[in-house]
């Protein structure tokens, strides 16, 4: 099978298709794709739901909150018809959604006249919980008995002139695959046949869970077809033009693509320089932080984000690199921040069970500890970037995270053997990490190794 062939077929099984018969409006239809993280890319590459476009009849409408509140790391509602998609699933900026551990709000969208409204089509992208979409959609034309703009707030619109056009929720079954890229389409199972003549659109909007404060949608766009405008225009990719390259490993069966979208001039380094690299180290990862019974993913994303000021960020499978600052270090710490990226990607903490509570959060030193561990002292130990002066003994802290932590990772492998790193790994990677595996591992508590490792490290002074 080709590569080509074989994308398509990886997006025909990601997608996530139903259709749902309302009793409150027995001819709506509401479609539903999913794009896993794993295969999203910023061209919303949709087979079922129609792709948004740049020219409906929410461009020019008018968007209103009048219950809830925006979070403030979020866009605002000109995000939702402004003809823009996000262009990774961890935008914040480019998404609007209700205020963190609130239980959601409605958003009222006055399309400025009466409209022959065909479909409503809504389009979110998260990594995780923020994915879905869990809303009703209600509508009215104005004229309704007793209708008045107020009735928006009413605690059941049903009975204040509004007519409920369909009940949206796009949760998978399984809660470990809510992330990725949610399509809905609001149309009447007649293609010819208009959902109804509206002025008024009401989004009430739910949490897609009870059980933490960020579970509010990132919605992106919010398209509303009107059956007598123009013809729609698609939107365009988000991108910058740009190259999708990619390492394949496993005949075929593991993927990696990298999107230069953001960053088309670094199209020339990627390709000599990042893919050899991920090539050779992405099977090592794998190897190095093995567990019975676990596969690392597949298929991995890595796109170069033109907004943002930090280095990268891995959510799930897909690693996110932001430009600015790879320019800046091209010749320097690039490769190895992508190599570091990857070992999160192969860590997959969060797929711990969660039964019952029992699932204990990795300590943060180690998450970031490992990847630092593997990057300065197996990938790129020439560089001497983890390594620590004599006089530094009396100021560190095993547990202080990223190169620290590496380093005495370095120092308990290097006295314990490297099993020592691979049983932390797994323990964490099924929730079951404890600080007395320690103990079992090396025969002493991590505070006691901490501080003979420091002890090693002063005694330098004197070698």
């Amino acid at each position: 099978m080709c590569c080509a062939d074989w994308r398509f077929l990886r997006v025909l099984l990601a997608s996530l298709l139903f259709t749902l018969s309302l009793a409150a409006s027995a001819g709506v239809r509401v479609r539903v794709e999913h794009l896993e993280t794993e295969v999203a890319t910023r061209e919303f590459e949709l087979k079922q739901v129609p792709r948004p476009v740049t020219n409906d009849a929410a461009t020019e409408a008018a968007f209103r909150v009048v219950q809830g509140r925006g979070d403030p790391n979020g866009g605002d509602l000109g995000v939702l018809h402004d003809g823009r998609l996000p262009g990774n699933e961890d935008a914040p900026r480019q998404a609007f959604f209700f205020a963190a551990g609130s239980t959601g709000g409605r958003i009222l969208v006055d399309l400025q006249g009466i409209r022959s409204i065909a479909q409503v089509n809504t389009y979110s992208w998260h990594a995780g919980e923020r994915g879905p979409q869990v809303y009703t959609l209600f509508a009215a034309a104005g004229t309704e008995p007793g209708f008045t703009l107020g009735s928006a707030e009413s605690p059941d619109p049903d009975s204040a002139g509004w007519t409920r056009v369909a009940i949206v929720d796009t949760r998978p079954s399984n809660r470990e695959q809510f992330g990725g890229q949610h399509a809905v389409s609001v149309a009447d199972t007649d293609p010819a046949t208009d959902l109804g003549r509206f002025r008024y659109l009401l989004f009430v909007v739910q949490p897609t869970h009870a059980s933490g404060p960020f579970a509010q949608t990132f919605l992106g766009e919010i398209d509303v077809i009107d059956r007598q405008g123009p013809p729609p225009e698609p939107v365009k990719d988000t991108g910058a033009g740009g190259t999708r390259h990619w390492v394949e490993l496993d005949g075929g069966e593991t993927r990696i693509v990298v999107d230069d979208s953001g960053a088309p001039d670094l199209a020339s380094w990627i390709e000599a320089e990042l893919m050899p690299m991920i090539r050779e180290w992405y099977p090592e990862i794998r190897r190095l932080l093995a567990s019975p019974g676990f596969e690392a993913p597949r298929r991995v994303t890595i796109v170069f984000e033109p907004e943002g000021e930090g280095v990268a960020a891995t959510s799930g499978s897909r690693v996110t690199c932001w430009t600015k600052w790879f320019r800046a270090n091209l010749q320097g710490e690039a490769k190895g921040a992508v190599l570091h990226e990857l070992v999160h990607v192969v860590q997959q903490y969060g797929r711990a069970p969660r039964a019952e509570g029992r699932t204990r959060r990795p300590p943060g030193w180690l998450v970031e500890g490992i990847p630092d561990y593997i990057r300065w002292f197996r990938y790129e130990p020439r560089t001497g970037g983890a390594l620590l002066p004599p006089e530094a003994a009396s100021r560190v802290r095993y547990d202080a995270s990223y190169r620290v932590s590496a380093n005495f990772l370095n120092w308990v492998t290097t006295e314990y053997g490297p099993q020592v790193v691979r049983e932390l790994n797994a323990a964490m990677r099924e929730g079951r990490y404890r600080d007395e595996l320690w103990p079992e591992l090396t025969g002493r508590a991590a505070a006691e190794l901490g501080e003979a490792w420091k002890a090693d490290l002063a005694r330098q002074r004197s070698r």
